[in-house]
């Protein structure tokens, strides 16, 4: 397939630059597969096609304040960094940089004063222009990064980080650090509408993907089949897996929420010789599962997700799930009725 087939014409100013002001009331648009139509609601309205037995997998994952403001030491020359990746359990990031030209292994960098100050020494060069960065710091890394990093907003929000982003670009359920961008089809849910899921009988499962760069890397081959995924790290716990899998033999659904649960589940699948079914296995591991039209899903059979990029490995995996013609059509749909688009615009449930 080609990747002019994922193309759709976007009005600028339809993507999203600031979250709803309250997660649960942006809109929604339901997907319905069985008989193709499309319904315009609110997200709150997202329980009235929840049903008793479903099994709903969010993703854990909590954002870090991964970009950080500095000066290169000895020059004064303004820096700033975007963690990308902790290399193991040590003090070692994968970290974008700029200026790239100005910084070289054994150049040290300098952010924040006092206390609270972190410095960092460049001690190689990454992949893509990345440079591993080993930090040196007083305390706990982390408490130090949330003191001075900001958040890492996707580029296509053209503004700075502001103070409420700390709060609206991350779920309410957020609790693993390690990602740099948010699995945002979560972001809508709020603690009350999690409990009336529940209250309605409806199981709630928590897997962890942590979200890497590599989601806002485009696609530049023509042939979508010769893309190469980045690789992101993940976890499903026994008690976790067990649960879905009771589900998956009870005939229940299973409604993955953003394509990040997705691609942990699918990446888990295996197929269960006793029952015949697809089950999911627990642990962890590193997958760069790629999913486009002629996967078959062995999983997810519902979704909660964004609208997204023209182009993007997202709208192709939610072609998968459905059609890629209707989906196109549904974008159409959604640009006529100025639905807000990506990580802070509208939703869509594909049941």
């Amino acid at each position: 397939m080609r990747i002019d087939e994922f193309d759709y014409n976007l009005p600028e100013e339809l993507i999203a630059q600031y979250p709803s002001k309250e997660r649960d009331k942006c809109r929604l648009m339901v997907l319905n597969r069985k008989d193709g139509s499309i319904s315009h609601e609110m997200f709150y309205d997202i329980i009235d096609h929840l049903r008793e037995g479903d099994c709903m997998v969010f993703n854990s994952s909590k954002v870090i304040p991964a970009r950080l403001f500095g000066e290169k030491l000895g020059t004064g020359v303004k820096v700033e960094f975007l963690l990308i990746k902790r290399l193991g359990d040590s003090d070692e990031w994968e970290t974008m940089v700029r200026p790239g030209r100005r910084l070289k292994p054994g150049d040290r960098v300098a952010f924040g004063e006092g206390s609270n100050k972190i410095e960092a020494e460049i001690i190689n060069y990454g992949d893509g222009g990345t440079r591993i960065v080993k930090f040196h710091y007083d305390g706990i890394f982390m408490e130090r990064l949330e003191e001075l990093g900001k958040m890492p907003l996707p580029p296509y929000i053209d503004r700075e980080s502001e103070e409420e982003d700390k709060e609206m670009y991350q779920t309410v359920y957020a609790d693993k650090p390690g990602s740099v961008a948010s699995p945002t089809a979560g972001l809508h849910f709020t603690e009350e509408l999690l409990e009336k899921a529940k209250s309605k009988g409806v199981k709630l499962e928590f897997v962890t993907l942590h979200v890497g760069i590599g989601t806002f890397r485009p696609v530049k081959v023509e042939n979508i089949e010769d893309h190469q995924m980045h690789f992101e790290e993940y976890s499903i716990t026994k008690e976790t897996a067990d649960s879905i899998n009771a589900s998956i033999l009870s005939g229940n659904r299973i409604i993955s929420v953003g394509t990040t649960s997705t691609r942990t589940l699918e990446s888990a699948a295996f197929k269960d010789e006793k029952s015949g079914k697809f089950l999911v296995k627990s642990g962890g591991g590193s997958t760069g599962i790629f999913i486009y039209p002629g996967y078959e899903f062995k999983i997810v059979n519902a979704l909660v997700t964004n609208f997204h990029l023209p182009k993007s490995t997202l709208i192709m995996l939610i072609s998968a799930l459905y059609n890629r013609e209707k989906i196109l059509e549904a974008y159409e749909v959604a640009v006529k009725e100025k639905y807000r688009f990506f990580s802070y615009g509208d939703a869509m449930l594909i049941e």
